[in-house]
């Protein structure tokens, strides 16, 4: 991002490069989870991956967790930008997208504007929490990513943003990643149907993939099948213009999912 490829090309990354040459960079949101232990670096990791498919990644951490920006974000935002490795970067912006909201209460404007100076990107990751992804977000036909792990707080929290998601921008997909557990309580797979089961029965919303993260992994290291094919399938999703926030819809009420049923 500013900087040049430091990488030997591969024959993946050359052909994923040239499918983004004409195109603006992938959007991946990732809604913020205050419950999942570990969120900072299960976010590193699924940012990582598309950094090790060869594409420019650039992780915009605008989530309530996340640091404040530099003091020079209004001024050199490229100058706020840290470089993590040789094809991965971190943007530290919580509170700068809703200084870029407009009068109908979007700021829609900001993933653009960014993109503008902050130059060769191939993919931002923008972690976020689900109240600001919808007002960045648009109508794009997009696909976020849930965070989530055992804690019932965890499960309450992930639908309740996707329930947000789904009735102002009506996003009916969504993929989830979980921290991998060890001891009691429940695994991967029950925490994933009970999501997936919960989303169908309430929110008539579908899960489309969903991936362990290893945090004990060194960084760098091999992500495994479930993480790649997540990454892969969020890289095929067409790339969006960016749109404004239209107003919200009249939807029916989706039902509530009690607390109980989530972590039952």
């Amino acid at each position: 991002m500013t900087r040049q490829r430091n990488l030997p090309p591969t024959d993946q990354a050359d052909g994923l490069r040239r499918m983004f040459a004409a195109s603006r960079a992938v959007i991946v949101p990732v809604v913020a989870n205050p419950h999942v232990e570990h969120h900072g670096a299960v976010l590193a990791r699924l940012a990582s991956v598309f950094a090790e498919k060869g594409l420019n990644t650039l992780v915009v951490d605008a989530a309530d967790t996340a640091p404040e920006p530099g003091e020079l974000a209004f001024i050199d935002l490229p100058a706020c930008v840290e470089p993590l490795s040789p094809q991965l970067a971190y943007l530290a912006a919580r509170g700068l997208p809703m200084q870029h909201v407009d009068t109908r209460g979007s700021c829609a404007s900001f993933i653009p504007r960014m993109l503008n100076v902050v130059s060769d990107v191939d993919v931002v990751v923008i972690h976020a929490e689900a109240r600001v992804l919808a007002r960045m977000l648009g109508e794009q036909p997009l696909r976020p990513i849930l965070l989530a792990s055992g804690a019932s707080e965890s499960l309450t929290h992930a639908y309740a943003a996707l329930k947000l998601l789904v009735q102002r921008l009506g996003l009916m997909s969504f993929d989830l990643v979980m921290p991998s557990v060890k001891g009691r309580g429940p695994t991967p797979a029950q925490i994933a149907r009970r999501v997936s089961d919960c989303a169908d029965r309430f929110l008539a919303a579908a899960m489309h993939d969903c991936a362990t993260i290893d945090c004990t992994l060194a960084f760098g290291e091999g992500a495994g099948p479930d993480l790649m094919r997540l990454a892969s399938a969020q890289l095929s999703i067409p790339a969006p213009a960016p749109s404004p926030v239209a107003p919200a819809r009249n939807r029916a009420p989706a039902r509530d999912a009690s607390s109980s049923y989530l972590s039952a």
